[in-house]
């Protein structure tokens, strides 16, 4: 098994070619600090509105290092911190536009990689959460019934047999399915976005780290640059900058892929669409079937590095790769004699209420998006549109969607924050065990954690 170097995907098409460093001092009309998938979206958008920007992208490493190249690939429509989140201090229909914005975002990044030659593996067959014990079926069936109160959600709830027509889940008891998800390939995704944004006239520097962001300038290793507008794409590696490092937790994730899989085996699990599939375990679990017949499924490994350290190269522990086979093997017992090839993790951005958030404060010309918590390969498109707007200063409709400019108090400083994420994320697995031991109702201890952190 391999583990780590960065992630499968990049060692499935290999890593790009280094680009240029930038040294010394420069200018830009728009400088981005990150060149994922926000900080991608967002060149490529004002690039294609204003043709004379001049915009620079600066990337501590190369593109897709961060989780644009390291995720399980679910292009989706949720909206990060959900819906309620929002309610009462914008109202049910900005919570509905929102949602209906998070929906077209999906179509949106397939006809725009249709558009630009980008061959990512799409393949839109929806989102799947199964419930596989009485307490994850309590929770999927109370979120059918919330989901039905609101527009554009599109939602239905499928029974044991259906959820299983859809993909054969040892045990399922029900299951969640909506159309605005599809499967993709991370790193051919970040990639052509990152020739496309050249293509442009969009200059990318790689291996040019930023440390300081000041009012219309940024410094980094070598040099600095005076611009009109910095943008702050860093997701989780925020904390890398000075003074912002209680801004946005930097979570890790893990995934293993096993070897392409029998054509008999996938007769067996009927996954045969591009269905994106997930579950309602408290540390839950993500999965899709890529295009070369492997199963690539994540979920929670060590949670969090004291200090909100950010992993190097995506090495994973033995016993986070043991535990997802364990998930792996126990919702499909086919794969048991199948062997994983590639074990790997990342960092996602954890804001501490827990709501993903795009803005811009043009009197210091700094603007941001983030804070994904694991949604990002939908939400930086939403997000990269929207600061397009945002400096632009057009008063659109995605400049006025509830997540634009949040705010929220920073996490707690050193130990407390490290101990009351292990803390808390031992809870949850403690949660799970019992319900996978029959419990009919969401564990005590998940209820807790849950109201201490802020998670919806």
């Amino acid at each position: 098994m391999l583990n780590g170097r960065v992630s499968h995907w990049w060692e499935d098409i290999g890593l790009p070619e280094p680009r240029q460093q930038l040294r010394g001092q420069g200018t830009a009309d728009v400088a981005i600090i990150g060149a994922g998938f926000t900080g991608l979206w967002t060149a490529y958008y004002l690039a294609k509105a204003n043709t004379d920007l001049r915009i620079t992208i600066l990337e501590a490493r190369h593109v897709g290092y961060g989780a644009s190249g390291r995720n399980g690939g679910w292009l989706t429509n949720t909206i990060t911190a959900g819906r309620e989140r929002y309610l009462k201090s914008h109202g049910r229909q900005a919570v509905n536009d929102f949602q209906l914005a998070m929906n077209r975002t999906v179509a949106e990044v397939i006809e725009v990689c249709a558009a630009e030659g980008i061959d990512a593996d799409i393949l839109q067959g929806g989102e799947l959460e199964v419930a596989y014990t009485p307490a994850q079926e309590k929770r999927l069936r109370a979120d059918a019934m919330a989901d039905a109160q609101w527009e554009h959600t599109h939602t239905e709830l499928l029974e044991a047999e259906a959820a299983q027509g859809k993909i054969n889940v040892a045990n399922a008891r029900a299951g969640l399915w909506h159309p605005h998800a599809a499967r993709i390939h991370p790193a051919k995704l970040v990639r052509g976005l990152a020739e496309a944004v050249e293509r442009l006239g969009v200059r990318i520097y790689e291996n040019t780290r930023a440390t300081t962001l000041r009012a219309r300038r940024i410094e980094f290793d070598g040099g600095s640059l005076d611009v009109e507008y910095i943008i702050r794409a860093t997701e989780g590696f925020t904390a890398g900058l000075a003074g912002h490092k209680r801004l946005w937790l930097p979570m890790n994730s893990s995934l293993i892929a096993t070897e392409p899989l029998a054509p008999s085996i996938w007769d067996e699990l009927a996954w045969n669409n591009g269905e994106v599939l997930g579950d309602y375990a408290h540390v839950y679990m993500y999965a899709q079937r890529t295009a070369d017949n492997r199963i690539a499924i994540g979920g929670r490994g060590v949670p969090y590095k004291y200090g909100s350290r950010t992993d190097a190269d995506g090495q994973t522990p033995q016993s986070t790769v043991e535990g997802l086979q364990e998930i792996l093997h126990r919702m499909f017992p086919q794969t048991r004699n199948s062997r994983i090839d590639h074990a790997w993790s990342g960092v996602l951005g954890v804001p501490r209420d827990w709501a993903a958030t795009v803005g811009l404060d043009p009197a210091a010309g700094l603007g941001w998006a983030g804070g994904y918590v694991g949604t990002g390969v939908g939400a930086a498109n939403l997000a990269g549109r929207t600061l397009r707007d945002l400096i632009l200063g057009e008063s659109t409709e995605l400049a006025n969607l509830p997540w634009v400019n949040h705010q929220v108090r920073k996490w707690e400083p050193e130990p407390l924050r490290w101990l009351a994420t292990k803390g808390l994320y031992a809870a949850y697995g403690a949660a799970d065990r019992s319900e996978l031991k029959g419990r009919g109702s969401s564990s005590p201890l998940a209820v807790l954690a849950d109201r201490i952190t802020g998670k919806p």
